[in-house]
């Protein structure tokens, strides 16, 4: 029997105890899920200005994922009632049907130099196409290191852009390999080095110098492909099911109000394993919406299809400026940790991993909302919730939540009212 069969059953202690032996934490490690905010003080206070205490949130596990057929227990951090629960079902529909396939391009993230008030855009594009290979130099001399370490400057791109007073703008990309470091500083000292050569050799003015989140030459991308008979229901058959999430993706296709929706449900998953694995979740949130919006109109981040042997097909890519180094993740312990839970070993896997959850939290919110309604699935956490939100002590919360459940008064008044009659007795 699978130990973490029923997880979410198990009490605390009897959840760490099994994640200790199948991840073999250190005493140290166990420790820092035992706590309450695992980030010292101390180190919290180097890592904002103005520090006055530590923010925490649940840290939990999403069970049953399987992506290029290797498994992995997820990570997720974040507040909101069922998408963990959520996520573990997706999975295991998706794992039944052979797991998710994900590939990833190579990472190079991208550095923009605005060069303004250039005297001849042509020529200006000439001068720089003619001295790439020097500008590269001049850029790599910036991070030798990096460079050492098999990533750095790899190439340049000149593109222009109007502004609406008709300005044509000259805009270079500095494309860069910054390995397994998401790079932001990395990329940011390079444009910056960049600039003074840019601007003789354009007589133009090197307005901004910084990195782009919109990361489309780092992207990864997922798929997966479930039969019919998986997707059945009691009151619904699978084909039923398939055509009716088919029909859910075609919606937020053409309407840009669900389209929104349909996409923070994706984000739900992503944004909680980018948060666990200290990665910026917020560079993550602006380059998947940009990257949806890049033909000029905002669109759904997943594709559901069906093949010509009527198997639903899922798909999504996305650009993923995540990270195995650097920033935040060597200083939180929560983040190596969960790297250490996952079994996550590179930036490219991570990034692959990161959109199977993206994939799978959509699967699973379309399944429910064609079927059951989304309502059913967030009731009994959100009775929870409710009850804490009344004052429940931790031994009432379960009375209350059923409570809640069972006599349909959803309400903070009613919870109140049930915990007073508890401690009457």
């Amino acid at each position: 029997m699978n130990a973490f069969d029923k997880f979410y059953k198990k009490t605390l202690e009897e959840r760490r105890a099994i994640l200790a032996e199948y991840a073999d934490l250190t005493e140290e490690e166990q420790a820092f899920l035992a706590s309450t905010g695992a980030l010292s003080l101390e180190k919290a206070n180097h890592m904002i200005e103005n520090t006055i205490g530590i923010y925490s949130l649940p840290l939990g596990l999403s069970m049953n994922m399987r992506l290029n057929d290797k498994n992995y227990i997820v990570p997720m951090a974040m507040e909101e009632p069922s998408v963990v629960a959520a996520q573990s079902s997706g999975a295991k529909l998706i794992a039944q049907n052979g797991g998710i396939k994900g590939t990833a391009t190579d990472r190079q993230m991208i550095g923009q130099i605005e060069l303004i008030a250039v005297p001849d855009i042509q020529l200006a594009i000439e001068k720089i196409t003619n001295n790439q290979e020097k500008l590269l130099l001049i850029a790599n001399e910036a991070h030798p290191s990096l460079k050492r370490r098999g990533g750095g400057a790899v190439n340049l791109r000149v593109r222009t852009a109007n502004t609406t007073q008709e300005e044509t703008l000259l805009i270079v990309h500095l494309l860069v390999d910054t390995r397994e470091a998401m790079g932001a500083n990395m990329v940011n000292t390079m444009v910056e080095t960049l600039a003074p050569e840019l601007e003789r050799l354009t007589d133009g003015i090197a307005n901004m110098r910084i990195l782009s989140n919109l990361v489309d030459d780092a992207t990864a991308t997922v798929s997966c492909r479930i039969s019919p008979e998986s997707l059945a229901t009691k009151e619904q058959t699978g084909e039923w099911v398939r055509d009716r999430i088919i029909a859910a993706y075609t919606f937020a296709d053409a309407d840009i109000y669900r389209a929104a929706t349909h996409n923070k449900g994706i984000m739900n998953g992503i944004d909680a394993v980018v948060m666990a694995f200290g990665n910026d979740w917020r560079a993550v949130e602006a380059a998947s919406h940009a990257y949806v919006a890049r033909t000029g109109s905002y669109k759904p981040m997943t594709k559901w299809s069906k093949d010509e042997n009527g198997f639903l097909i899922g798909e999504l890519t996305l650009p993923m400026p995540v990270a195995f180094v650097g920033g935040s993740i060597g200083v939180h312990p929560i983040a190596t940790l969960s790297q250490k839970i996952a079994r996550v070993e590179s930036a490219k896997e991570l990034a692959m991993l990161v959109c199977a959850v993206g994939l799978t939290q959509n699967l699973a919110a379309l399944k429910a909302l064609v079927t059951e309604g989304i309502q059913r699935g967030h009731m009994s956490l959100q009775a929870k919730s409710l009850a804490m939100t009344a004052g429940a002590e931790a031994e009432e919360i379960e009375a209350v939540a059923t409570f809640l459940q069972e006599s349909k008064q959803m309400n903070v008044l009613a919870a109140k009212a049930y915990i007073e009659k508890l401690r009457q007795n």
